[in-house]
C-alpha cells in the first residue's frame, strides 16, 4: 500500500498541474470588437489609434527600409561601431554563429572605448547563449541580462516573454522589425537562402518612445531606470513621417497589440495587405477579417510555405483557410524559405511594422513592439515590397485547399491548441 503521504502529495501536485495548464493554456478568447468603425484617413483616426494605445504621435520621423540580413546587420552593426555615449539592444534570439560573433565584435569594442552598452535577451528565446560568448562580452564591461529566467516563484509568469527587437544608438538611432540577431537571418545555410525580414532605421522624436520600450524591459530585469541625455537626448525633427510606436505586455488580457490591430483592421475601407511568420488569427478576428471584405476591402496574406520554421504552426494556420478563401481573401505561401516578416498595410496609408504575429501568443502574452507609419510615401514602398513577396510565392486556391492530404486534416484537428497559445 502507498504512503498516505505520498498519495496525497500526487493529489496536490495533480491539481496544481491541472489548475496551471487551464490557467496557461486554456485561457478563453476574449471578445474585442470595435464601437465605432472611423474614416483611416482622418486625424480624429489618428488621435484614436495614439489614446487608444498610449502611443504618441511623433511628428518629423525618417524611416529607412533594409530588406533580408545581408541589408540591415551591416547597417546595424555600423551603427554601433559608431556610438559615443550608449549602445541598447533587446533581442527575443541572440544565437551563437558568424553574426552573433560579428555582434559581440562590435558591441565589445565599444564597451572597452567607454560607452555604456546594455544587451537584454529572453531568457527561453536565447537560452544557449551562455558561455564564451556571453564571457566576452562581460569582460568587456557590457552589461548583460536575461528576461524572466525560470524561478519556481514566477511559474505562473512563464509565458511571459519578450519578444521584442530593438537596437537603439545614443539615443538618436533606432533599428526595429521582425529580426532576431542568428545566422538563420545573416549567413545562407546549407546552401538555402537566408531567413526573409524586414528592418527599419528610425530616426527622429519616436526614438525616445522606441528607447523607453528598451528602458521598461531593463527595469523589470535590473531595477536600473534608465536616464539622462545619454539615453534620452533631445531629439529635433528628421523627416517628414507621422509614427506612433507602441509596445505591448500581458499585463492583462487586453493587450495593446491587439487593440492596435483589431482597430486598424475593422477600420480598413479599401485595401489590408497583410505579412506574418504565425497566422494563427483567432474566430474573433477571422470575423472581423471577413467582416472586411463584405464591405469591399481587397485582403492578401503572404505567409510562410513549406520552408516554414514551424510545420505545426502551418498545418494549424491552414486549417481555417477555408472560411477565409471563400470569402475572396487570397493567401500566399512564400516559397524560396522561411519569412518572419511582421507587416500590415492598410488603405495605402498606414504601415505596422515590428514583432507582433498574427496569433495569440503575440496578442495576449508576450512583449511586443510595432512602429506604426501614418505616410503614404513610405506605405507605397512597403506595398512594392509585399509585391516582391508575392511575386516569389504560390497562391493558395480554395480547390486546392478543399483537396488537401488527409493527414494535414487529422494534425489540423489539433491546431485549436496552439490558436490559443502559440
Amino acid at each position: 500500500m502507498e504512503h498516505p503521504l505520498f498519495l496525497v502529495l500526487a493529489i496536490v501536485g495533480s491539481l496544481f498541474l491541472l489548475l496551471f495548464i487551464i490557467v496557461v493554456l486554456f485561457n478563453p478568447a476574449f471578445p474585442y470588437r470595435l464601437l465605432e468603425r472611423m474614416d483611416v484617413r482622418g486625424d480624429e483616426f489618428l488621435h484614436f489609434l495614439s489614446t487608444s494605445t498610449a502611443a504618441r504621435v511623433h511628428h518629423g520621423t525618417s524611416i529607412e527600409l533594409f530588406r533580408n540580413g545581408s541589408a540591415f546587420y551591416p547597417a546595424m552593426i555600423e551603427a554601433i561601431g559608431g556610438a559615443e555615449h550608449s549602445v541598447n539592444l533587446e533581442c527575443y534570439i541572440l544565437r551563437r554563429g558568424v553574426t552573433a560573433d560579428r555582434f559581440i565584435a562590435a558591441l565589445c569594442e565599444r564597451a572597452r572605448a567607454g560607452v555604456h552598452v546594455r544587451v537584454l535577451l529572453d531568457y527561453i528565446g536565447s537560452f544557449r547563449f551562455t558561455g564564451q560568448p556571453a564571457q566576452r562580452l562581460r569582460e568587456a564591461g557590457c552589461q548583460l541580462g536575461f528576461y524572466q529566467p525560470i524561478r519556481w516563484h514566477s511559474l505562473l509568469r512563464i509565458n511571459s516573454r519578450t519578444h521584442r527587437e530593438i537596437l537603439v544608438v545614443d539615443g538618436r538611432t533606432a533599428f526595429v522589425g521582425g529580426a532576431g540577431v542568428a545566422d538563420t537571418w545573416g549567413v545562407p545555410q546549407e546552401g538555402k537562402p537566408t531567413w526573409r525580414d524586414t528592418m527599419v532605421r528610425v530616426r527622429g522624436s519616436v526614438v525616445a518612445s522606441i528607447q523607453a520600450a528598451f528602458a521598461e524591459n531593463w527595469l523589470e530585469y535590473s531595477g536600473e531606470i534608465l536616464s539622462g541625455p545619454d539615453q534620452f537626448p533631445l531629439l529635433a525633427p528628421a523627416g517628414e513621417i507621422r509614427a506612433l510606436f507602441t509596445k505591448s505586455s500581458n499585463d492583462d488580457r487586453a493587450t495593446i497589440s491587439r487593440v492596435l490591430f483589431q482597430s486598424l483592421i475593422d477600420s480598413a475601407a479599401e485595401s489590408l495587405l497583410i505579412c506574418t511568420p504565425y497566422f494563427l488569427p483567432d474566430a474573433q478576428l477571422r470575423k472581423v477579417l471577413v467582416a472586411a471584405v463584405r464591405r469591399g476591402v481587397r485582403i492578401a496574406v503572404v505567409v510562410p510555405g513549406p520552408a516554414t520554421d514551424q510545420q505545426w504552426v502551418r498545418i494549424a494556420s491552414r486549417r481555417h483557410f477555408g472560411q477565409l478563401l471563400e470569402v475572396g481573401i487570397r493567401i500566399f505561401e512564400y516559397q524560396p524559405s522561411m519569412i518572419h516578416q511582421k507587416l500590415m498595410i492598410v488603405d495605402g496609408r498606414w504601415v505596422v511594422l515590428g514583432t507582433t504575429n498574427f496569433d495569440n501568443r503575440s496578442f495576449e502574452h508576450n512583449e511586443e513592439d510595432d512602429l506604426v507609419m501614418d505616410s503614404q510615401a513610405m506605405a507605397g514602398d512597403f506595398a512594392r515590397l509585399f509585391q516582391g513577396d508575392v511575386d516569389e510565392s504560390r497562391e493558395v486556391t480554395l480547390e486546392e485547399w478543399q483537396g488537401r492530404p488527409l493527414w494535414e486534416r487529422a494534425l489540423g484537428g489539433g491546431g485549436w491548441i496552439l490558436e490559443r497559445q502559440q
